[in-house]
């Protein structure tokens, strides 16, 4: 059975069908591809997929486990985690501390263990700031430990945002338009660090993206959306190839 697999999901805002009949499925260890034109509902899938609205028909299956409708840490807890398209950091907060808010999933003591900074408060929080470690070295993040988040250029925010989500243990990781505001080089780094995450972490992911070099350099296959609706599905090549996908992007 398939990672992720939804069937039949579908949300309506007023008269306004936003999503309609949307089905994927995506095997463990897939680098997966939903791209369509602005306003064709890919965005609302990935709220959908994480418990930001619940849909009006559908089921959403994450490793056997019926998701739909849980409320969004409890998806979370079941293994989606996301970016957004809007970078959302803890700016005020440092580069290490964002990583550890990621860890909550795995790491707890109680309240009367962190005020008298008991041995479990100690152990936990250093064991937590190991792995926080050993997230941001994939990322280069590991030297500017100590910087406020919102400090941090506009391409490594992209990647402790990243580092983040991978901190809360997912099985599947939604990129929403992780290129986007990023230059060439920047972009040509980010499909090498999201290859990288695919292969070192067992990944299976889901990504949202308008820059097609992105697209066509690391998806093995895509669904495009188009007005809420399926317009293409499969490998990626036959996709981006197929008359009706170019028609909705050059809007002939």
């Amino acid at each position: 059975m398939a990672l992720l697999d939804v069937t039949n999901l579908g949300i309506s805002f007023g008269g306004l069908r936003a999503v309609d009949a949307f089905e994927i499925h995506i095997e463990h260890g897939e680098l997966y591809g939903l791209i369509g034109p602005n306003g064709a509902g890919k965005t609302t899938v990935f709220n959908l997929l994480t418990g930001v609205y619940k849909p009006d028909t559908g089921t959403i299956m994450l490793a056997d486990k019926n998701i739909t409708g849980m409320k969004t840490t409890m998806i979370n807890k079941a293994g989606i985690a996301r970016t957004f398209q809007n970078i959302r950091l803890f700016k005020n907060l440092t580069v290490l501390d964002n990583v550890k808010a990621g860890l909550h999933n795995n790491y707890e003591y109680s309240t009367f263990a962190g005020i008298f900074r008991l041995p479990s408060y100690r152990n936990t929080e250093k064991a937590m700031d190991e792995k926080a470690m050993e997230l941001l070295s994939v990322f280069d993040l590991d030297g500017e430990v100590n910087l406020l988040a919102g400090n941090l250029p506009y391409g490594k925010q992209r990647k402790l945002e990243i580092a983040r989500a991978l901190a809360t243990d997912p099985k599947l990781l939604l990129l929403d338009e992780p290129a986007a505001g990023m230059n060439p080089n920047e972009t040509k780094e980010l499909m090498n660090t999201i290859a990288l995450i695919r292969d070192k972490f067992d990944m299976t992911i889901l990504l949202i993206e308008h820059d097609m070099k992105l697209v066509s350099g690391i998806c093995e296959k895509l669904t495009v959306l188009n007005f809420g609706q399926i317009l293409s599905q499969g490998k990626t090549s036959d996709v981006l190839n197929d008359p009706e996908v170019i028609k909705a992007y050059l809007g002939e």
